[in-house]
């Protein structure tokens, strides 16, 4: 189908109750170079347009070098109702359907939760050694823990299980997440969810100067230059240039103007840190953080995240997603302090189901499976 109906789709009631992330937005295919994409929907009556639609899904398509076969992959998706017991009347022509486009694979990443962790909990369980899965007082979703079964049982494999992941690496968007609750909350009792630390450090911000404003485009530069210091600083490396950020920055804004905005921190002129937001139905997203090395006494960051959040909240979102999280609890693993600094926003950390891969049938098919993953393990 076209985009225009994918779209319509996901703003409709129907579409909006099922949650949909940016990654299976059209214009994130305009975002990830090197994929064809295909905008596949089904219902009881496709020919009607959105109206007739039950669930959509972007599927990006790799193509496997030497071939003509395809790996497919559906970040975030399908979106889907995945309480329909009836699973396999949509997910089989789905899996046909991306058959016939060259398909060899399919991965997916279903929507519903497997389990949470309250901030409470985690900060009374951190210590040397300690993991997320050390901590038995999580809350375990029934839906999250049916639909994990109903793929096992029909021959879908989920990455990161230790079923062979040695040589295909795990999921490619983040297993853990992180999520303020704002449905139902005043102001006053976002105010209240941070812990002192935070309530603090927003003070201070706000007593130093420290000016929060919306940027542009033109502004992207500078966020690119303050990323690379954030990731030298903290060990880490995204792979992403300015230009991915900026095709990122246009094609989301022009499919729905404000979906990504770039907020900035300013004290005394110059821009300290530099954080991203996408937005979409009820949902909203801090996707990429960046801060210098130097004033941070100031706390730019953590005013721009307190902005963020009433800006979220003002515009009737329901969840503020600060996406992904190491999951570690040991206060000595450097990771340990992104997760720390997410804790005081008295959120809780959700796991996912995560990505799950399956080889469509045949025997080719399955070799031509077992080859990516080694390809895949040689990059």
């Amino acid at each position: 189908m076209d985009a225009a109906v994918h779209r319509a789709f996901l703003a409709s009631p129907r579409g909006a109750a099922l949650g949909a992330g940016f990654l299976q937005c059209p214009s994130w295919a305009e975002v990830k170079q090197g994929w064809r994409p295909l905008l596949l929907g089904w219902g009881p009556d496709p020919s009607a347009g959105a109206a007739g639609l039950t669930g959509v899904a972007l599927a990006l398509l790799r193509q496997f070098p030497g071939t003509r076969r395809y790996f497919a992959y559906l970040p975030e998706g399908p979106v889907a109702d995945w309480s329909d017991p009836g699973v396999d009347a949509w997910l089989d022509p789905l899996l046909e359907r991306l058959r016939e486009a060259g398909a060899f694979a399919v991965r997916i990443g279903p929507a519903p939760p497997y389990r949470s962790w309250s901030a409470r909990a985690l900060k009374a369980a951190a210590g040397p050694g300690r993991r997320l899965a050390d901590v038995l007082d999580c809350a375990v979703d029934p839906l999250g823990a049916a639909v994990a079964d109903r793929l096992h049982a029909r021959g879908w494999r989920r990455l990161g299980s230790g079923e062979g992941d040695a040589e295909g690496g795990g999921d490619a968007q983040p297993r853990h997440v992180f999520q303020v609750p704002l449905a139902g909350r005043g102001r006053e009792e976002l105010w209240g969810g941070l812990n002192q630390e935070w309530r603090r450090n927003v003070r201070r911000g706000r007593k130093e100067g420290v000016e929060v404003i919306v940027g542009s485009a033109a502004e992207l530069p500078e966020f690119f230059r303050l990323l690379e210091i954030t990731e030298r600083r903290d060990g880490f490396r995204l792979g992403r240039s300015l230009a991915y950020y900026r095709r990122q920055y246009a094609a989301l804004n022009a499919e729905e103007p404000g979906r990504m905005k770039l907020y900035l921190s300013r004290h005394q002129g110059e821009i300290l840190a530099a954080h991203t937001m996408v937005t979409v139905g009820r949902r909203v997203w801090y996707q990429t953080g960046a801060s210098a090395d130097h004033r941070r006494e100031v706390r730019p960051s953590h005013a721009l995240q307190w902005r963020m959040l009433l800006d979220a909240h003002a515009s009737g979102a329901e969840v503020y997603d600060m996406r992904g999280v190491p999951s570690t609890l040991d206060p000595t693993d450097r990771s340990y302090g992104l997760l720390r600094w997410k804790l005081g926003t008295g959120g809780s950390v959700v796991e996912t189901l995560g990505e799950w891969e399956r080889p469509l049938g045949g025997t080719a098919n399955q070799a031509l499976y077992r080859a990516f993953r080694a390809y895949l393990a040689r990059r």
